[in-house]
Parts: C-alpha cells; structure tokens; sequence
C-alpha cells in the first residue's frame, strides 16, 4: 500500500455506492455458498464448552448484533479519501474471503435450536433466518468486522465518544453468544482474523507484507527458525483443546515474530518514527510483547540506570517513567516496545531494529545522526530493551561520526568501561562499521 490520499481525493459518493453494492454482492454470494456446501455435509462439527448451555438467550440484544450492517455501510461513505475507501475496501473484500475459506474447509454447525421470537426482535430474527443457517462458525465474520469497523470509525471521533463506541462493540461481539449465533471459540477466531486484516493493510503506509524478502543473514534465520519452532510448540499444545486453545494466540504471536526475522523485517511490529506501536500489532503480539518487556526487566536488574558516555549522552535501557524526566530527546532502537501512552512532550526518535541482530546499517547512521549534536543541559537518552547492543551500537557509530573515538574498536571499548556487560556482536561490529564511513 502506498502513503494516504489527501482531502482533496475524497472519493465521489458514486464510488462509494459501487463499493457497496460489490461488497454486498461478495458478501451474500460467498457466504451464501459457504452456507450451502456445509449444509451438503452429515458429518459438521461443534465446538462447544460445557458452561456455554448457562449463556442466556436475550431476543433484544439482536438489535445491536444487526447494528454493524448500519455501521458497515456508513464507513463507506465517510471515507476522506479515494485511498481511505480502497484500503477500507479491501480489508472488508479480504475479511470475507478468508472467512470464508475458513468456514468451507473448516465448517462447524451451532449446537442448539433458536427459541421463538416475537416483536421487532422477532423480525429481526426472521430477516436473519432468510439467509443464514447454523454454519459458518469459527471465525467469527461478524466479529472480525467489529474489529475493523471499531479500527476505522474510532480515530474520528471525538475522545468523548470513543468508550461509548468501544462498549457498544463489546456489546455487538457478545451478542453474537446471546443471540445464540455463534460459540465461544468463534470470537477470538475472529477477532484474530480482524486484527489480522488491520495489521496487514494499515490505513496509513505500506503494508508490512510490501517488502517481504528472505534473509540472507544467518543470524536472523536461526532466531527466525527458533521462534518458528515455538509457535510450532503453541500450536500442539492448543490441539489439546479446553482452556489449551488459547495457546493459538502465542502461536500467531511467535510465527510473527519467526515472520519478522526471516522475511519482513521490523516493519512486522508497526512502530512509527514516533515510538507508537499500532494497536492490531500490540494485540496479535501480545504474547511475544509481554515476554520481551519482562525479559528486559530480568536481564537489566542489577545496572537498571543509564550511564553517561559523554555529558549529557546517556546509554539507556528502555527507560522508566522517572529516568524519562532527565531526557530532553530520546533516541530509541527498539522494534518490540512502544513508547508509553503518557510521554507526550519528550522529543521522541524511533529506529525499529529487530533484537539480537545486525542493524541495518542506513538505519544506525540515521539514528546516530538523530542523536546529532549533544547540547549542555539538553541530554540525549540513547535506548534499546537492554542497553547493550542496538543502542550501543547506534552510540559508537555517532562516536566514530563525530571524533569521539578513533575508531569502532576504540569506540567499543570506551562504552564497555561505561557498561562492562555489552553485547555488540561481530555481524553488529559490521554494521557499525558501514554506517560510520570505515567499513
């Protein structure tokens, strides 16, 4: 996907009407077919949990189930832009066909019957039971738009507005339970699959699959290779089924992050140049995330303060809320770590590199440049996860940039007198001799 339209390529409202009329066209078509070819089948299964048959039958909550028909068609139409409406478009076309696919290789039925209804909630039912049957389960369709119709409409609103809306799509994805639409395992499946259509087509720059490439470097195919082998792990231990399918979330997690070493790159976490993971990585890689938070934590407890490389140029772990006071600008290298929600006036740089590996080196030059030059009494916080190689790395290229060092050894070893446990490894040494000039 290419940058974002501007305002003036709003789309004609006649684009819009054709977007609609195509998608409704896929949608009742596919879904249609999916619907007849597992009805064609004795043998559909259920997936059912024994405290399932306690969730209550509420004949008003099809109201709000029915609503994302509403709000699917209206986001067509408060698309800003003719690029708006073709990303929007597209996640809404690939949702389905996915879906889909799901719901014909994997079709599941659900268990128990309707009971009768009566009133407006009554037509409502009977509208739905002129073209639905109790297939098309896992994932949940309707739970995946939820997911992309909450991503499109919630940064246009006012921030007053946004947990009103955020409660009422909760309150849409549990009625598809209390309208005894769907089971349980349906609405993580599809709330997976909407976070998955998010990740994959931003609504602002390139889709992350764009520049898909495999690795050359050895050290990212084995880490890519390890974390491939975990997800592998998740995935038996989720075959056990119960509360094991759960597992399925670190395995889509890790098989991201395998994803990310052997062919994307750090463009797989979604970080922006100002520190902000979006919110679809942070929760497909939540798992993952929260394993490389805590890691950080556990490797950096015995030298969890910034050091000093020269005044006022501190090497630092991700830093804490009370070490961020002290940082007039923050030059940061992670890819799996996003900057708070409440750092708001810090001058914030970020330069995604993935962990344990050799920067590319056009990105270590410009972070070493965005640490440019270090001002008395405006002190700049250089971090990584750890504080020992990528933001190490970035500091010793600025060294060797900017005199501070003779050369990348010479730079190296006077960062390892600062912090004795530095972990620049040789394809890293590499690296930072590329970008300072002497490679």
């Amino acid at each position: 996907m290419s940058g974002a339209g501007t305002a003036s390529e709003k789309p004609p409202t006649l684009r819009a009407f054709a977007a609609l009329i195509g998608l409704g066209v896929v949608f009742y078509g596919s879904y249609g077919l999916a619907n007849w070819l597992a009805s064609l089948r004795s043998d559909v299964p259920s997936i059912v949990f024994g405290w399932e048959r306690s969730v209550p039958f509420l004949a008003w909550t099809i109201i709000p189930y029915w609503t994302t028909n509403l709000f699917y068609a209206a986001s067509l139409f408060l698309c800003r832009s003719a690029h708006e409406l073709r990303v929007h478009g597209l996640r809404l076309v690939f949702v389905q066909l996915i879906a889909v696919a799901c719901f014909v290789v994997f079709p599941l039925k659900f268990l128990w019957p309707k009971p009768p209804t009566f009133g407006v909630a009554g037509r409502l039912f009977d509208q739905l039971a002129g073209f639905d049957m109790p297939f098309n389960q896992a994932p949940s369709l309707h739970v995946a738009l939820t997911v992309i119709l909450a991503s499109f409409y919630l940064p246009r609103l006012p921030r007053w507005l946004r947990a009103p809306f955020l409660g009422w799509s909760l309150m849409v994805v549990l009625s598809t339970m209390t309208t005894w639409q769907h089971h349980f395992v349906d609405l993580p499946t599809g709330a997976l699959l909407g976070y998955l259509i998010v990740w994959a087509l931003p609504a602002e720059g390139r889709s992350p699959l764009a520049s898909m490439q495999l690795t050359v470097q050895p050290d990212r195919r084995r880490l890519g290779l390890r974390y491939a082998a975990g997800s592998a792990v998740s995935v038996l231990l989720a075959t056990l089924g119960g509360g094991w399918l759960w597992f399925l979330w670190p395995a889509v997690s890790l098989m991201l992050v395998a994803a990310a070493y052997l062919l994307i790159g750090p463009a797989v976490f979604g970080k922006s140049n100002e520190g902000r993971i979006g919110a679809a990585a942070r929760i497909l890689l939540a798992p993952y995330l929260m394993g490389a938070w805590i890691n950080s934590r556990l490797w950096t407890w015995r030298d969890p303060d910034p050091v000093e490389v020269v005044p006022d140029l501190w090497l630092s772990r991700f830093p804490a809320r009370a070490q961020l006071k002290r940082a007039g600008r923050v030059v940061d290298l992670t890819a799996e770590i996003s900057r708070p929600r409440w750092v708001e006036e810090t001058d914030w740089r970020s330069f995604p590199c993935l962990d344990l590996v050799a920067p590319d080196p056009q990105v270590l030059q410009n972070a070493a440049n965005a640490i440019g030059h270090v001002r008395p009494g405006e002190p700049v916080m250089v971090c990584c996860a750890l504080g020992y190689g990528r933001s190490a790395a970035t500091i010793a290229t600025w060294m060797v940039i900017n005199g501070k060092a003779d050369d990348v050894q010479d730079s190296v070893a006077q960062l390892r007198r600062k912090r004795p446990r530095l972990a620049i490894r040789p394809s890293q040494l590499a690296a930072i001799q590329v970008a300072s000039g002497r490679g």
